[in-house]
This record gives structure tokens, sequence and C-alpha cells, in this order.
């Protein structure tokens, strides 16, 4: 049975994810499986993950700080610091930071989901083996389908 917490101040896992840094303020672990919550930061580099399914979690983000620019299936809509973005599970999506400062926001998945993913990820990151075939395989292993690349339009 899960317990009742608090996370402080920079108080989270802290996984450096090359591109970006995820902050693992909840997991599975502390929600008995209800969500998992990360705190995200890019930089302005015009990155974005790949076109992407989650196939056993829905997926929101609340932009705190900076502008995003969301891809969601055919459409791309621009969320400044205060949007929310609700993804269900099976609607493929990406985003980039377009603001020229940091952008920083929260990603909720629930059922939890894609820590593990985030971890693999980081190691890969910090060990040099990170290649599009392994990003491949660590999706799949965490119910993730990468679609395509990021949209033309957003380059």
């Amino acid at each position: 049975m899960a317990e009742a917490y608090v996370v402080p101040p920079g108080g989270g896992r802290l996984l450096d994810l090359g591109n970006f840094r995820a902050e693992v303020l909840a997991g599975a672990e502390q929600t008995d499986g209800a969500f998992s919550l990360l705190r995200t930061q890019q930089e302005p580099t015009g990155f974005g993950p790949p076109l992407h399914k989650h196939h056993d979690a829905a997926e929101a983000f609340y932009v705190l700080e900076g502008e995003y620019l969301m891809y969601l299936e055919d459409r791309q809509q621009r969320c400044p610091a205060g949007s929310f973005v609700y993804v269900p599970r099976g609607v493929a999506h990406t985003f980039r930071v377009t603001s020229a400062t940091p952008g920083t926001k929260l990603n909720l998945f629930s059922p939890s989901g894609m820590v593990g993913f985030f971890e693999e990820l980081a190691r890969a990151e910090a060990d040099g083996t990170a290649t599009p075939e392994l990003l491949d395989a660590i999706a799949d292993r965490h119910h993730m389908e990468i679609v395509g690349p990021v949209p033309d339009s957003y380059l």
C-alpha cells in the first residue's frame, strides 16, 4: 500500500537524458501504479523526441516555463506556460521547446509508466550506447511505439 510522502524542491530523482533532464517525483512504487509524475526541462535547441504513441498509459503535460510546440496526431498547438495538454493512450504525439528560454513541464502518465524507459535511456546516454536501434528496443519494452521522426513542419 502506498504511503503519503513529500518531495521537497529539487528532491526528485534526477535522470540526465542528454538533450533534456527528467526529475522523477512519483513512480509506480510510490503510487501503487496509479500514476507517474516527472518534471522535465529542455533547452531551446529545437530537440524533440520522435513522434510516438504510448500503448499502456495516457500522458498529460502542464507547461511550467517557456513555450512548447505540441504535435498531436495531425495538428500543432503552441503551448506557453500555464498550458495543459492531455494525450490519450494510442495517440501519436511529440513536442519541442520554441521559446528562447528553457522549457519546463510536468509529465503525468496514468496508469504509471515511462519511468523505466527514462532510466534505461539515461543509462544508454551515460555509457555512450544510445542508438536509434536501442531507442526502439527500449521503447518497445515500455509499451511505446516510435511512429516517425519529428514532423518536417517542426524543422
